[in-house]
């Protein structure tokens, strides 16, 4: 068989030794679901716990006496307002204020460690050394040196507790500590894409195969591909880069404005840019919207109408199996945002109709935010 040039996770050999499908996905070999299928998957999640390997993202360590100030000059959000041991989402962003990125960085006493989008690993890369001017701190890039894994469900802390002498009750959201977990050193994290409660695990590539066992053997929990992946996180509302946000797209227009500390004492890139749009306000956000016909299921760029225009196309879309109708997002002017507007989506010459909802979809989900 000819090399598919893909790149593969620790976990591979595991994920065909379960007769997933595996997919390319952002330049990896990727299970997109195992045989009890994607919706299976989705409801274990929701109900139970359910693991992914998530092993394709990248790692950037940063070290030196400057670290803070370099990542705070890099990001939009503000990383004094966090403390050792804690967490925090927020974004790369470009002079004009879009996204290059978005990302989580996670502070430690000695280093910080930011995550970013497997897809965008080369492009992030570049930005964040080219912005290394006169600054006393180090980048590393340790992608391929770690493995990870989402634990994510009611029961997650249950499962992953049984594993480790760490307190995990202690572990408050955006927190994270260090100790081992079946033996393997690790760090784990109360963050999750999915709207449950659930833990990542950072640990070395060599360990993958004892951890995926000690967490997912003998049933302990369902392993979970790439769709289930992301029909949790549409329910969640949660913004999938190339989606929901990219180069076009600013904080303020895909109501991430939260992330946005413009009056943190650092400049920061993109910040001259968000002050102005800011100040005259977005022309467009991104809203979330059902189709409750049965079998009008919304698909990443089907065009999409207001009064007979088009405005948009889906951008997130599909079945939800929590809600067992059709979900998706959409870009509206602002002036049309509101709950229970109208809009259609076109299929393949036909139009379904559509109604904007309050985000999240999804508002029973078990994640901890105390």
């Amino acid at each position: 068989m000819a090399d598919s040039g893909l790149q593969r996770t620790p976990f591979h050999d595991l994920h065909v030794a379960l007769q997933a499908k595996m997919v390319p996905f952002a330049g990896f070999e990727m299970p997109v679901q195992y045989p009890t299928g994607m919706i299976k998957e989705h409801h274990a999640v929701r109900q139970d716990v359910g693991v992914f390997d998530v092993s394709h993202m990248g790692e950037f360590e940063f070290s030196g006496p400057d670290r803070n100030a370099w990542v705070n000059r890099l990001t939009c959000n503000d990383v004094s307002a966090i403390g050792d041991g804690e967490a925090q989402y927020t974004a790369l962003l470009n002079k004009e204020g879009t996204f290059i990125d978005d990302c989580i960085i996670y502070r430690f006493e000695d280093k910080i460690m930011m995550v970013v989008n497997a897809s965008n690993l080369e492009k992030d890369w570049h930005h964040v050394v080219a912005m290394k001017t006169n600054i006393n701190a180090r980048v590393k890039n340790i992608s391929n040196e770690v493995a990870l894994l989402a634990v994510q469900g009611p029961r997650s802390e249950e499962l992953v507790q049984s594993l480790t002498k760490l307190d995990l009750s202690a572990l408050k959201y955006y927190g994270f500590d260090v100790g081992t977990v079946a033996g393997a050193e690790c760090f784990i994290a109360r963050t999750g894409y999915t709207g449950e409660d659930g833990l990542e695990l950072y640990f070395r590539s060599a360990d993958a195969e004892a951890v995926w066992h000690s967490v997912a053997g003998q049933g302990r929990a369902t392993p979970c591909g790439l769709g289930a992946r992301d029909s949790l996180r549409l329910e969640a509302g949660y913004a999938l880069y190339g989606n929901d946000i990219d180069d076009t797209v600013n904080p303020y227009e895909a109501r991430l404005g939260w992330i946005v500390k413009l009056d943190k004492g650092a400049p920061f890139v993109g910040k001259n840019a968000l002050e102005a749009i800011k100040e005259r306000g977005p022309k467009r956000k991104l809203i979330g919207f059902t189709c409750e016909a049965k079998g009008a299921i919304p698909r990443v760029g089907y065009d999409v109408y207001l009064n007979d225009h088009k405005v948009d196309t889906v951008r997130s879309g599909g079945y939800s199996p929590t809600l067992e109708i059709g979900i998706g997002t959409t870009f509206l002017p602002t002036h049309s945002i509101a709950p229970g507007t109208k809009i259609e989506i076109e299929a393949r010459g036909r139009r379904m109709e559509g109604e904007v909802v309050k985000l999240p979809f999804y508002k029973e989900g078990s994640v901890k935010r105390g």
